[in-house]
């Protein structure tokens, strides 16, 4: 039930995305909100059960019931008392519900569980107080008591709580370090620096807001950002962008977007404003929550009419209209979901799937088509060695690799640390090399055992005038540098960012299913093609920014398609939240997963198609558990309301209250199968 989710969408996101610390607390007692109800609803189900004791003990219908007859002096005004407290301490959440759920015009779950209580309430304190009837203060506290349990367990199992806006926020760091016009440097917060100041960023840190160089090189990590999974080089007049990550050398940026204007807040705002829109659907048991309203007011109204046209006493007609709002309110209901729901998420993050949207997860079965990002997703995110060979008779092909890895060992490039990787992964043992040197854009050369090694570009390989061999180019979606010793070729070694081993096999499942699969990348045409024919993807999207992904999906919907969205940067982050259900997979950033609605733990694109089976399985459950809840209802409130009051049958309180634990024991028992069907 959506309904306690008070609003965790609506952040209310002023105009302060760039008040980092501010934001920070804002979400902060967000957090501390939510957890603060889920101990509220706890504390109210324990005082309410208490009191419930002495009110059920005390019930003339238990009493019937069990054949034993429990009176004393003024026992009905002890339970009036007794059943006040209840209802108004432990009923108020689904009294304060009714009035939210009234106020939106959408009657669910709330309003249905107020309107019996109340009806109980009020009526059985009119009996106390005179009127000819029974009481109902024991279906009162009863209904109360396993309503505040559904609530207490389906709210502990999804605490996830919207921080992808506080995430996004954390990305920046708090202080910057700017350079005075004297020279000196300055630690300011984040929030006081303006455009045009000159700032500092030294290796390894994040660049605290966007800006262009103006002086040093280095490599900056933005692939969280924007998706590009080779670092990016930077130069003079290059621009940056604020929360991505210096690698290697020392920058002096000016900055020019901060606040509002900087590539993060708007990503911020982008997120923002999809998670408001998709926050607005109505999940299953509210839905029938609402029909079941309808039904318990039509019921109860005709059956009062009914009576007093058949000529029978007002105190009576009133009974059989109480007993039809009570029954039709049923306890199974507020169980049939949020066991359902407690297990199948218990149950997902035992198998790596945390589920943070419950509504999205129900829809799994929906799915149409699904985007998959490429970097990090379908293929690994960092650069690996493809294949190496050595064009020397002299020379094994890991010889070649150990003389590549010992001179790339003293670069800072990403294609080395991914040299250095496979040399490392094949245990060679590396040289050291004398008088290293970048030839900058071009390569590295350097000294190893008195002979110059190069290690080039394909461009510098033309302009030696060398020929490369045919076989060095397999694939767009690769790099190829070439090894030169003593201006010599001895071999070339292929880079690229490795696909899954997972991926084909989750995209062959998705297929089976009728799911469109398709694939958007920030990186260039040839690669995305690369990557789409070898995985039989049915299409792709090359050189993507952020908002096109996002645009990408809204153009989809748009068609009638069911978009489901995997991705883990924050180049992703917009997209998730526009999807119809967003998938962020664990290896990436905080503001993914924060922003998705489900979180694959692990980054393996095989448990996608796990989740999609494993979300019908439980929307099937879901649905047999509300028919076996409303399916009380069709049967009992008929009955309650004298249909077969001419032959003699009519529903008593007490046969209600069999049938209805009856429901409530099927409903736990069918939640519990769930279990074993993730199993199979």
């Amino acid at each position: 039930m959506e309904h306690h989710n008070i609003d965790h969408k609506d952040h209310n996101q002023d105009k302060g995305h760039h008040n980092h610390s501010d934001q920070k607390s804002h979400h902060e007692s967000h957090a501390h909100h939510h957890e603060h109800m889920i101990a509220d609803f706890k504390k109210r189900f324990w005082v309410s059960l208490v009191i419930t004791l002495p009110i059920v003990v005390l019930a003339p219908m238990i009493q019937d019931l069990l054949g034993y007859e429990l009176r004393f002096n003024g026992d009905r005004y002890f339970q009036f008392a007794l059943s006040s407290v209840i209802f108004f301490y432990g009923g108020w959440p689904f009294l304060k519900g009714l009035v939210d759920e009234l106020k939106k015009k959408a009657p669910a779950m709330m309003t249905l569980i107020a309107l019996a209580i109340s009806v109980a309430y009020f009526y059985s304190s009119a009996v106390v107080f005179g009127l000819g009837g029974k009481i109902f203060f024991w279906e009162l506290a009863s209904l109360i008591v396993i309503m505040l349990l559904g609530h207490w367990i389906e709210m502990k199992s999804v605490m996830g709580a919207s921080n992808a806006l506080q995430e996004l926020a954390k990305m920046m760091p708090s202080t910057a370090r700017r350079i005075k016009e004297n020279g000196d440097h300055e630690d300011v917060p984040i929030t006081d620096l303006k455009s045009d100041d000159i700032i500092l960023v030294r290796p390894g840190e994040k660049v605290p807001a966007d800006g262009t160089v103006i002086e040093g090189e280095s490599h900056v990590n933005e692939s969280m950002l924007t998706g590009e999974s080779k670092p990016a080089s930077k130069h003079k007049d290059d621009q940056v962008i604020g929360g991505s990550i210096n690698d290697n050398g020392t920058l002096k940026i000016k900055v020019k977007h901060i606040g509002e204007d900087s590539y993060l807040s708007k990503v911020i705002a982008m997120v923002k404003e999809a998670q408001e829109t998709k926050s607005k659907t109505q999940n299953l048991a509210d839905k029938a929550a609402a029909w079941l309203f309808y039904i318990a007011l039509g019921a109860g109204i005709t059956t009062l009419v009914v009576w007093l046209s058949l000529g029978k006493d007002f105190e009576y007609a009133l009974e059989r209209m109480v007993t039809v709002m009570i029954i039709s309110c049923p306890h199974a209901l507020g169980l049939a979901v949020p066991l359902v729901v407690a297990i199948s998420t218990s149950v997902s993050a035992k198998n790596g799937l945390l589920i943070r949207n419950r509504t999205a997860f129900e829809n799994a079965r929906k799915i149409t088509a699904i985007i998959f990002d490429k970097t990090g997703t379908l293929t690994k995110g960092d650069f690996g060695v493809a294949r190496f060979k050595s064009v020397s008779e002299s020379l094994s092909d890991n010889e070649l690799l150990q003389i590549a890895a010992s001179i790339e060992n003293s670069s800072e490039h990403p294609i080395a640390a991914g040299i250095v990787k496979k040399a490392k992964s094949e245990n060679l043992t590396l040289d050291e090399p004398q008088n290293f040197q970048n030839i900058t854009g071009k390569g590295i050369k350097a000294t190893l055992k008195g002979k110059e090694i190069k290690i080039v570009s394909p461009g510098m390989l033309k302009e030696e005038e060398i020929e490369s061999p045919k076989e060095a180019f397999k694939t767009d979606d690769e790099t190829v540098v070439f090894v030169l010793s003593e201006g010599k070729l001895i071999g070339y070694i292929a880079l690229a960012d490795e696909i899954r081993k997972e991926s084909a096999e989750a995209i062959q499942t998705l297929k089976k299913q009728g799911i469109k699969v398709l694939m958007a990348t920030g990186d260039n045409e040839q690669v995305g093609k690369a990557v789409s024919d070898t995985l039989e993807l049915d299409g792709y999207f090359a050189e993507v920014l952020p908002e096109d992904k996002q645009k990408i999906i809204k153009d989809l919907q748009a068609k009638g398609e069911f978009v489901a969205m995997t991705g883990d940067g924050v180049n992703d982050a917009p997209a998730l939240a526009q999807a119809d259900v967003g998938i962020a997979v664990g290896s990436g950033t905080d503001v993914a997963a924060e922003t998705a609605d489900i979180v694959l733990v692990n980054s393996n694109p095989k448990d996608i198609a796990k989740l999609i089976l494993f979300g019908t399985a439980t929307y099937k459950k879901m649905m047999q558990n509300l028919w076996w809840a409303a399916g009380y209802n069709i049967v009992a409130v008929p009955l309650a309301a004298g249909v077969l009051a001419g032959v003699g049958i009519i529903l008593s309180p007490a046969i209600g209250a069999v049938l209805m634990s009856l429901s409530t024991v099927i409903v736990a028992l069918n939640a519990q199968l769930l279990k074993r069907q993730i199993k199979n």
